[in-house]
């Protein structure tokens, strides 16, 4: 990929879109299911039989306990693991049979633990996101350098463009894996565990930002979270894992209840209203 060196027209796009979200709106809704989905990982089998929509526009949020598969079903439906049984469609076409160009620009990725090339800059990672959008007959414009500018701005990195990756603190690093993300400019994300090594006021942040990307723009997002609270406040649609199957799904306010807990999570809870944003709190006995 050819870009050029960040200048002044980086700067002032940055100046002028601190705190907005991507202004280019993405390709409309595209359908990504799951059927009879079954998934390895390292040679074990983690994942079987998942039947799966993800509603299309929506804020969905996947739960469960450590090892029960929930990072591995989100790298099974962008196809980084192939699946070992069912398939995985995008629009009805099963994306193992999609060019991988073609699938980046219609599905994003954010895995648990990234690692940047030595040496390289802030700028230059978060540009890597316009990558798949790239070609002989298609090369880097002020478009991209634009939609790269507003992904750091969105994030709050925009003042570390010209910083080494390697530098950053944990916070840092993670909030530029979520530039480039969003500098991909695909209709679906998906996000594994990214408010890792966030600070609370840095995790609301995201949360509320992958709903403004959601509202504004329409995209589609998929994440696994840890917190039941921030997923019951922040997901318009839960999808619950245990044991490498899914167990239950829907809205937060039909699908957490104390038996829930207790079967899934081992948790004795109370379920009370959040005062502030009416949703589902989960209160520990």
């Amino acid at each position: 990929m050819t870009r050029p060196d960040p200048g002044p027209f980086t700067a002032q796009i940055s100046a002028q879109i601190s705190g907005q979200i991507p202004a280019d709106d993405p390709a409309t809704g595209p359908r990504l299911t799951a059927h009879a989905l079954g998934l390895s990982y390292a040679g074990k089998p983690v994942c079987r039989d998942i039947t799966l929509e993800v509603p299309e526009g929506r804020v969905s949020v996947i739960l469960g306990p450590n090892g029960c598969g929930k990072s591995t079903l989100l790298r099974g439906l962008c196809n980084l693991l192939p699946a070992q049984s069912g398939q995985v469609l995008l629009d009805g076409r099963n994306i193992a049979r999609m060019p991988a160009r073609a699938l980046a620009c219609q599905v994003g990725l954010l895995p648990q633990s990234a690692q940047a090339p030595a040496g390289i800059t802030v700028g230059d990672l978060v540009a890597r996101g316009r990558y798949p959008h790239q070609g002989p007959f298609r090369q880097w414009s002020e478009r991209d350098e634009r939609i790269v500018a507003e992904a750091m701005a969105a994030t709050g990195i925009a003042d570390l463009a010209g910083r080494d990756v390697d530098a950053l603190s944990g916070g840092q690093r993670q909030r530029v894996w979520i530039a480039l993300v969003l500098a991909q400019e695909t209709p679906i994300l998906l996000l594994d565990e990214p408010t890792t090594y966030l600070d609370i006021a840095h995790q609301l942040d995201l949360l509320r930002l992958l709903q403004r990307l959601n509202r504004e723009r329409g995209r589609t997002i998929v994440a696994v979270l840890h917190d039941l609270n921030q997923a019951c406040r922040h997901a318009d649609h839960l999808i619950v894992m245990a044991e490498g199957a899914l167990v239950a799904e829907g809205a937060p306010r039909d699908l957490m209840t104390p038996e829930l807990l207790r079967r899934v999570f081992g948790l004795d809870a109370l379920i009370l209203d959040d005062p502030v944003s009416h949703t589902p709190l989960i209160v520990a006995r």
